[in-house]
């Protein structure tokens, strides 16, 4: 390999998110291996990102966040939904709710089934705990002095307590480690966080890499087009401020850009479904019907109460308290400011024909009102709330450029709730996120059940409720999906398929969706492709 000589670099990595600051990371480690990482976004180190209880500004602030919104989904009311992606350093991973979940087994044991070689759970376990710095120790599902840093809960609230008291009474079991041997229990969520900061791909792997000498990150770079010559990619075009830039790729570009911004940018060079590409007068350069389809999103619908007792965070972010909370954060890192969105969890079964669990709870001990804001304000009086998402849904959705312009958004539809069994899975789950609340644990705490509402009490009802409220999860894979099948866009070495020169490492990949948020396994995804191009 050869050092940079202008505008030429070994690697070209587009995106400085979870997966392009793993790569960063780890190919930069080649110290006779120049590479280009290209952010659209800037710095990281506003107090909104590092203080974890942050997201709720970050989520809807364009200046790291890419603030796109959705088309209007049939099963969902004709709502359009604010649909945010980081645009940033570190990406989605600094402006999440930081939470740490790999998923189940069988859900990489399925991609392997699939056709995709090398990424069963056998297969990528090693690669999660080689990240990972557990604050709790090494065992064999965990890592320890690896770049990620993962923690428990500073601060276990009572009514969280109350709550795994509530699910072991309805015969869940108590799992301490959902990352373990099994997924299924109650327990409280491990998080990326450390000593009260977020700590995002970008502190755990991009910044520290920055000091090499071979490792060039522009910053506010747009790219607009990714160059091929033939069937080759050679490099990529960007944008910083206004001014037109062209950078090439000795080896490798490697498409880091997210389950929205891949795809999308892939058709804007030519590279997607013909008949779009030749809708939107894009030259075709090659015919990748693929590119854009498949895309998968968890939807997220809540159960919220009033509660009797002024013990819920909603007290603590307001006036005098929230001054304390916030000194309390300046001074150790502690209190309110460092709490993530999600305490306690739950991973269970509701689906009499899945052997494993189906639906992830999610529970906090606060409400907030319901908004066109993607998390609206919380509640002036104390509240607490669960929240219930089906963990492999079947709809299928998809995005697909709007027009030739890259600076106009792609269209996105993820037809959420499109599929009976999605329908019954939130159904299923506002029961049981009911059935727990009103369990002898938590039931003395209760007055008013603010959404769904008291008159919402039969299916179709919660179902219409569901249609009107539910949410994303922020969890968009599969757009780019890796397979060997004829619509598979990369193979299972993440490489475009029909072209050469170029890989795309994010979410987009994900064959079908992991039971989990999706930040660890797009870390392990960036992880197992930096092996594949140095292994090469």
């Amino acid at each position: 390999m050869t050092h940079t000589k202008d505008n030429t670099y070994d690697f070209i990595i587009v995106g400085a998110g979870s997966a392009g600051s793993v790569l960063a990371n780890r190919l930069s480690e080649k110290s006779d291996a120049s590479i280009l990482i290209l952010e659209a976004g800037g710095n990281d180190n506003h107090p909104y990102i590092q203080a974890p209880a942050g997201f709720v500004k970050t989520y809807a602030d364009p200046r790291f966040n890419w603030c796109f919104t959705t088309e209007p989904g049939i099963h969902t009311s004709d709502r359009q939904q604010f649909f945010p992606r980081g645009k940033v350093l570190g990406g989605s991973s600094s402006i999440s709710g930081h939470l740490y979940v790999r998923g189940q087994a069988r859900d990489f044991d399925t991609w392997a089934e699939l056709g995709n070689l090398g990424w069963s759970y056998r297969d990528v376990l090693p690669l999660f705990r080689a990240q990972e710095d557990r604050s709790t120790g090494e065992t064999q599902y965990h890592g320890i002095n690896g770049p990620q840093h993962v923690s428990d809960i500073h601060e276990k609230h009572p009514l969280c307590e109350k709550f795994i008291n509530g699910a072991e009474a309805l015969g869940l079991p108590i799992n301490p480690d959902y990352n373990g041997e099994s997924q299924e229990g109650v327990g409280y969520y491990q998080r990326m966080i450390r000593s009260g900061k977020r700590h995002s791909a970008a502190t755990g792997f991009l910044h520290p890499a920055l000091s090499r000498s071979n490792l060039h990150l522009k910053t506010h770079a747009h790219v607009t087009r990714v160059n091929s010559e033939k069937n080759h990619v050679v490099g990529v075009s960007y944008q910083i401020g206004g001014e037109n830039h062209r950078a090439q790729a000795r080896h490798e570009t490697l498409l880091c850009a997210g389950a929205i911004s891949s795809p999308h940018l892939l058709q804007l060079s030519g590279i997607g479904p013909g008949e779009l590409l030749q809708n939107l007068e894009i030259p075709l350069v090659h015919d990748s019907p693929g590119v854009g389809e498949g895309l998968q999103d968890h939807y997220a619908v809540r159960v919220s109460h009033k509660i009797n007792k002024p013990i819920s965070l909603n007290h603590r972010s307001r006036g005098v308290r929230l001054l304390w909370e916030i000194l309390r954060w300046y001074l150790n890192g502690s209190g309110l400011l460092a709490f993530s969105p999600a305490h306690v969890g739950a991973f269970l079964r509701t689906n009499p024909e899945s052997p494993f669990p189906d639906l992830q709870f999610v529970f906090t001990p606060a409400s907030y009102a319901q908004s066109a804001d993607p998390i609206g304000k919380l509640h002036p009086y104390p509240g607490i709330t669960c929240g219930v998402w089906q963990m492999v849904p079947t709809s299928r959705g998809f995005v697909r450029a709007a027009s030739s312009d890259p600076f106009r958004s792609p269209a996105i539809q993820p037809n959420y709730l499109s599929s009976e069994s999605d329908q019954l899975a939130v159904v299923r789950g506002l029961k049981w996120c009911r059935k727990l609340l009103n369990t002898d644990a938590l039931k003395p705490y209760l007055l008013d059940e603010i959404l769904p509402g008291p008159k919402c009490q039969q299916d179709d009802d919660l179902l219409t409720y569901a249609a009107k409220s539910g949410t994303t999860v922020y969890h968009p894979v599969g757009s780019c999906r890796m397979g060997t099948d004829r619509t598979a866009v990369v193979d299972p070495q993440l490489r475009l398929k029909g072209m050469t020169g170029l890989r795309v490492v994010d979410a987009s990949v994900m064959p079908t969706m992991v039971s989990a948020n999706t930040n660890a396994a797009t870390l392990m995804i960036a992880e197992k492709a930096a092996q594949l191009i140095l292994d090469q």
